[in-house]
C-alpha cells in the first residue's frame, strides 16, 4: 500500500519569511509557486509595457502601474504579475492587501512560468477580480488578451487598451515592443 503525499500549504504571511534570493515566490490556494529570476528579454518587454502604461495612466493620475505588482488575497493566495495596473485611489502608501480593484495584469511568458501563467494564474487573476489579463509571448511575438476567463483574442500588431473610467486608450505596437530581441 502506498503512502499519500502531503503537500505543504503556505500562507501569505509565510511568504514574508522566504529568502530574497531573486526567485519569485507566489501562492495559489496555499500552493507555493517558485520561478527563477527572469531573463533580460523578459524584463525588457515587461519594462516596455510598464513604461507605455505609466505614461498613459500614472502621469495624469488616473491609475498606478507596478512591476511586478502583487494581488494579495490572504490567507492563501498572492500572485505577482510582471505588470499590474490599478486605480490611483490606492496610493503608494497602501499595502497590497488594501488594493481591491485591479484593472490589468500582464504576464510575460518565460520557459519556467509559461505553463503556470497560462493554465493556472490566468484563471486565478479573474477569480481575484482582475478585469483584463495579457499573456505576452516573446517567442511568438504576440499577446493573448483575455477579457474574461473564456473570451480572448490573440494580438500580433497593436494592443489597444481602454483605461477604465476614462476616455484614455493605451496603444502598444508589438513591432516596437519586441524590437531588438533575438
Amino acid at each position: 500500500m502506498g503512502m499519500a503525499i502531503t503537500i505543504p500549504r503556505y500562507t501569505v504571511e509565510d511568504l514574508e519569511r522566504f529568502p530574497d534570493d531573486g526567485n519569485r515566490y507566489e501562492l495559489l490556494d496555499g500552493v507555493l509557486i517558485v520561478t527563477p529570476a527572469p531573463r533580460l528579454a523578459h524584463q525588457r518587454v515587461a519594462v516596455g509595457i510598464a513604461a507605455r502604461l505609466w505614461n498613459t495612466v500614472e502621469v495624469p493620475g488616473i491609475g498606478c502601474v507596478a512591476g511586478p505588482g502583487a494581488i494579495s488575497a490572504p490567507p492563501f493566495s498572492q500572485l505577482e504579475p510582471d505588470v499590474l495596473v490599478f486605480p490611483a485611489r490606492f496610493g503608494a502608501a497602501q499595502k497590497w492587501t488594501d488594493v481591491t480593484e485591479h484593472w490589468l495584469a500582464v504576464e510575460v511568458l518565460s520557459r519556467s512560468s509559461r505553463f503556470y501563467d497560462r493554465e493556472f494564474k490566468r484563471d486565478a487573476y479573474f477569480q481575484l477580480g482582475v478585469q483584463q489579463v495579457w499573456l505576452v509571448d516573446i517567442e511568438d511575438r504576440s499577446v493573448d488578451v483575455w477579457h474574461s476567463r473564456t473570451g480572448h483574442e490573440v494580438v500580433r500588431d497593436v494592443i489597444r487598451w481602454n483605461v477604465p473610467a476614462s476616455p484614455l486608450e493605451v496603444t502598444i505596437a508589438l513591432a516596437d515592443l519586441f524590437a531588438g530581441l533575438a
